[in-house]
């Protein structure tokens, strides 16, 4: 009775050894632990020692195991096409890393605070704030009065909340909306690299992405 060996496949797997085996890249379950051990330790590819990212197909492993294992029969359950990322999450110099994200933080910053000040200045926040203050109380507004205030707060505060991210601490369990933009991302350029290597060559070869 012919075994079943069910594989997982993911988008995008990040490998640091240019010897690739099928455990590497894939989440697999077999019922027999040997042919598990086996397949597990089948060799994919051998990933030249240039960095870059590399496209295969599930095909590519199924034809691996049943090369090797005739009777064993493979589930996918995971993606058809998938990318293999060599070498480029290695850290590197780590003084630079910092110098890299603190000028990202600077812009950010100061392209925030200026977007702020020119949608307050377009709105007319402080025009608004001083007819507000006069309803209310019937006197004057000097510009720096609780609205204002609490205006200044609570702006901080609700960009917080929304984001739901401070320092390493977050304000509930969900992902942040950065975090989701950051996933849409990831998966939209996969799905681009790979359309695009797939009009370059035939699906299912091996092909350097860039």
């Amino acid at each position: 009775m012919a075994e079943t060996l069910y594989i997982k496949l993911e988008q995008n797997i990040t490998v640091n050894e240019p010897s690739i085996v099928i455990g590497h890249i894939a989440q697999m379950w077999c019922k027999d632990k040997a042919i598990l051990s086996k397949c597990m330790a089948l060799k994919l590819t051998n990933i030249p020692t240039e960095k870059g990212r590399y496209l295969y197909s599930v095909f590519d492993v199924v034809q691996l195991i049943q090369q090797n294992y005739p009777d064993v029969e493979v589930e996918n359950l995971g993606e058809t096409d998938f990318i293999v990322e060599y070498g480029l999450n290695q850290k590197g110099n780590k003084i630079w890393e910092w110098i890299r994200t603190l000028f990202v933080c600077i812009i950010i910053f100061f392209g925030a605070a200026f977007a702020i000040i020119t949608f307050n200045n377009d709105v007319g926040v402080s025009d608004v704030f001083q007819k507000i203050y006069h309803l209310v109380t019937g006197a004057q507004s000097n510009g720096f009065t609780a609205i204002e205030i609490g205006y200044s707060i609570g702006l901080p505060l609700g960009i917080l909340v929304f984001y739901n991210h401070f320092s390493k601490k977050k304000v509930t369990s969900d992902p942040t909306p950065l975090e989701m933009e950051m996933r849409l991302y990831e998966q939209d350029l996969n799905t681009a690299i790979i359309k695009d290597a797939e009009r370059r060559t035939g699906k299912g070869d091996e092909y350097r992405c860039g």
